[in-house]
């Protein structure tokens, strides 16, 4: 096992320290958790979310992700009417960038003698609807899918579990720590590889690994879609002239920082270059393909 990557337990761990402060809050995630009991359907406390194209950023209290699903514990601040609009356009832009539903616990009541907390017992009746729809949720998404949800955290880095899949689909979150462990999947043997850009051997195909941010001197930027990336280079606030890409397609892992505060390499999926938009000194890429078959790279 890789050396640098916590366990399970430690994971698991990590997520309940990182609230312990938040009394509330505490009691709904560790209610929720104890009483679910269920070791196949991964959770994440105080998820990082940040909306594409956006310098704010979102911590969700707690995320179900194979589930596509988060939960919100409401205390009495969000009471107020300004807090309560902020609130909806949080919402909106959680939407925008992960297509998570929320699932909202009021932890207070509002009414003409003022705010106040409520009881536990209330608050542990809206704990049991939420595990109700959790439960749900997960026969649902299994009956969809033909076979069990599972969680295996050991695996969430190894491209292994993909390539004995066949496939890596942005939908399912892709992610890696090295650069090395995303090229494997493109029959890749060498060890640590630091470059942004790889050019697969015998295909059309590049492996770009490009920060989707400013990062002097390049700007990358992502669509609110995902569906197109725009590179350009900035000297001195101008715009500079750089050679044309190559024809070659684009298969991007951009790096994302994760709510541990890893830098991981995200799966974007495949992209190709955007003639009709692309000039000298903005480079345009549109997304061909969001899922991604593995045999032909395994020879």
């Amino acid at each position: 096992m890789n050396k640098n990557l916590m366990t399970k337990d430690q994971y698991l761990l990590r997520n309940f320290s990182k609230i312990n402060h938040k009394e509330w809050e505490l009691y709904v995630v560790t209610r929720v958790l104890h009483l679910l009991a269920d070791d196949d359907i991964e959770y994440v406390c105080q998820q990082y979310i940040n909306p594409p194209n956006s310098s704010k950023y979102y911590l969700a209290d707690l995320c179900f992700p194979s589930l596509k699903l988060y939960l919100e514990i409401n205390e009495d601040q969000h009471a107020s009417e300004e807090h309560s609009e902020n609130d909806k356009i949080r919402q909106r832009e959680i939407l925008d960038a992960t297509d998570w539903e929320q699932w909202t616990i009021d932890v207070y009541t509002k009414d003409i003698s003022g705010i106040k907390d409520r009881s536990l017992s209330e608050v542990d009746g809206e704990i049991n609807n939420f595990l109700n729809y959790i439960k749900a949720k997960k026969k649902k998404i299994e009956t969809e899918r033909g076979e069990k949800l599972t969680w295996n955290y050991e695996d969430k880095f190894s491209a292994h579990v993909h390539i004995q899949k066949g496939y890596v689909d942005v939908t399912e979150n892709v992610v890696f720590l090295y650069h090395k462990d995303a090229l494997r999947l493109f029959g890749y043997k060498g060890s640590h590889y630091q470059r942004a850009y790889w050019r697969i051997k015998g295909h059309n195909q590049a492996v770009w690994f490009p920060k989707l941010y400013y990062n002097k001197p390049w700007k990358n930027s992502l669509s609110k879609d995902y569906e197109e990336i725009i590179q350009q280079k900035i000297v001195d606030g101008i715009l500079e002239d750089v050679p044309l890409p190559k024809k070659e397609n684009r298969i991007v892992f951009a790096h994302y920082k994760n709510i541990l505060g890893q830098t991981v390499y995200k799966f974007y999926g495949e992209y190709k270059v955007d003639w009709h938009k692309t000039r000298p000194n903005t480079h345009v890429f549109r997304r061909v393909a969001s899922r991604l078959g593995l045999l032909k790279y395994q020879r």
